[in-house]
């Protein structure tokens, strides 16, 4: 959803949910405290009509002079009646006017009647409580007023609902400026991101500190960068591709142009050499869709055994002719890999060496293993290939300006070198004594940390050979 559409960003939101959790705490809090001092209050009211029908009960006094000896509190009165009328009563103030409260009188008078001595009644001050002790004719009657009794409750619930109101507010504008703060990093991000376009991605992010949004920019710079390398990557190769197919479209088309139709001989070279760079151009095509499926990962996964795979390959290099080839040694392990791939890339390692060495001169090939990386090589006794150069022959279509000439793709070590690292190993190149390179695959052994689960595949059938070499 773009901005213009996002009807609350995510810093309302996150203030929000803070906001929401504090304002249900200090309810929660404010409900259960008002509740206890509610049940306390009534308790007590409940525990003071008890010690009055107590004290009563054991009194010997009369009526009138046990009404007249209470001492009445702001919340309570007391009185007494004889035949439904008061004959003495507690002052008020301090106390309850309770006689000349009519509602009161009359209920009081009616659950006497029924046998009722304890419960609440309405009165014109609102509920209240009372207790009475009944002797012949003569009721003595205490009654409590249960909202005077919560007014102090009311009074601390009112309170802290402001003072609560008040801390919802600071914490609503610290939250803002708080929150302001901490998404500022990612609306920088966020804005930084939307500069960056595909013509320009050497933009990076300065990360300070080491908490999670220092975290993302970081992953986000690591992003970048493998954004841009593999941008420059594509655009290299649609260079590249652009490139090589210039020559071939401008030789088979100055052929055509100069052709003389009346001529069948200028007819029949001019076709087999447009069809020579077709045959060209369908290897290239073939080369570049190998190599962009290794470079995608798309590799199948079983244990290859070393001294299988030397065997497999050695089959197979015997074919190619001119050379005499020697087995010269064979390790022992096995590889967590692509069967088929690590051939192919051995076989074109074979197949580039067998370009460069003399009709007639030997080629070796073996595997050796040390623990932990196998290694496979080819040895030939070619031209060589100097130092300074070897870091360029794995490059897509650079040739090498060596007496290595180059007449291939321009991708078969590209190929070579993607293969190895989709093992996560490496291609390197050395000199072989007496004149020559070796070129040898470096790759980790699978070891005690092979899949057990994986079957040890079946010698596969005939890989195809990419015959072409590249510098």
């Amino acid at each position: 959803m773009s901005r213009r559409t996002r009807a609350v960003s995510a810093r309302v939101r996150l203030l929000a949910a803070i906001l929401g959790v504090v304002l249900l705490g200090l309810i929660i809090t404010g409900g259960v405290t008002f509740f206890v001092q509610s049940e306390r209050a009534t308790a007590n009211a409940e525990r003071q009509l008890d010690g009055f029908v107590s004290t009563v009960a054991s009194s010997e006094q009369d009526a009138v002079a046990l009404v007249a000896a209470a001492v009445p509190g702001r919340t309570d009165g007391t009185l007494a009646l004889r035949d439904g009328t008061v004959v003495a009563t507690t002052p008020a103030p301090p106390g309850l006017a309770l006689s000349g409260d009519a509602t009161f009188l009359d209920g009081l008078i009616d659950a006497l009647e029924s046998g009722d001595t304890r419960g609440e009644l309405p009165s014109a001050i609102g509920p209240l409580r009372f207790a009475a002790v009944v002797d012949g004719d003569t009721a003595v009657v205490q009654a409590i007023s249960m909202d005077q009794r919560r007014e102090l409750v009311t009074l601390s619930t009112t309170t802290y609902a402001i003072a609560g109101t008040i801390v919802l507010l600071a914490v609503a504008v610290a939250g803002w400026f708080v929150t302001g703060r901490l998404f500022s990093p990612l609306r920088k991000l966020r804005d930084t991101t939307d500069a960056i376009t595909i013509a320009d991605l050497g933009t990076r992010f300065t990360t300070d500190g080491d908490d999670e949004i220092a975290g993302l920019t970081a992953s986000v710079n690591s992003m970048l960068d493998r954004l841009a390398m593999s941008v420059e990557a594509q655009r290299q190769l649609l260079d590249d591709v652009r490139h090589e197919l210039k020559t071939p479209i401008t030789i088979v088309r100055g052929h055509l142009e100069t052709m003389n139709p009346a001529d069948p001989h200028d007819v029949i070279e001019t076709r087999d050499l447009g069809i020579a760079e077709l045959d060209r151009l369908s290897r290239l095509v073939d080369d570049i869709d190998a190599l962009a499926a290794v470079e995608a990962g798309s590799l199948s996964t079983g244990v290859v055994d070393v001294s299988a795979l030397t065997d497999r390959v050695a089959e197979m290099v015997a074919a190619i002719p001119e050379h005499t080839w020697t087995v010269e040694a064979r390790g022992r392990g096995r590889i967590v890999g692509d069967h088929d791939r690590l051939v192919q890339a051995w076989l074109q390692l074979a197949d580039n060496a067998a370009k460069y060495t003399p009709a007639g001169s030997p080629i070796e090939i073996g595997s050796s293993t040390d623990g932990t990386t196998a290694s496979l090589w080819v040895r030939d006794h070619g031209p060589g290939i100097p130092p300074a150069a070897r870091h360029r022959v794995f490059r897509r279509f650079d040739r090498v300006s060596t007496r290595r000439g180059i007449d291939g793709s321009g991708l078969g070590l590209s190929i070579v070198d993607a293969i190895a690292k989709a093992h996560d190993g490496h291609c390197a190149i050395t000199d072989t004594p007496g004149g020559g390179a070796t070129f040898t695959l470096h790759v980790p052994l699978g070891g005690a940390h092979a899949p057990t689960d994986l079957p040890t595949p079946v010698r596969a059938g005939d890989v195809v050979l990419q015959r072409e070499a590249t510098g």
